[in-house]
């Protein structure tokens, strides 16, 4: 079980890196209000994007 946390981080790292690429027009999307900190979807546009709920 000690590999579990690598891969999580792995994961993690990898839909970030995913994530930071695309932009909310390039997605099709209005962009949530307010300033970015880092280039990218936010957490909420993405899970927009998937059908869920942002919170």
């Amino acid at each position: 079980m000690g590999s579990v946390p690598t891969d999580r981080a792995a994961l993690g790292a990898f839909l970030r890196s995913r994530r930071d690429r695309l932009t909310p027009a390039r997605a099709g999307m209005a962009a949530f209000p307010g300033p970015r900190r880092v280039p990218g979807l936010r957490k909420e546009e993405l899970a927009v994007l998937a059908g869920l709920s942002p919170d």
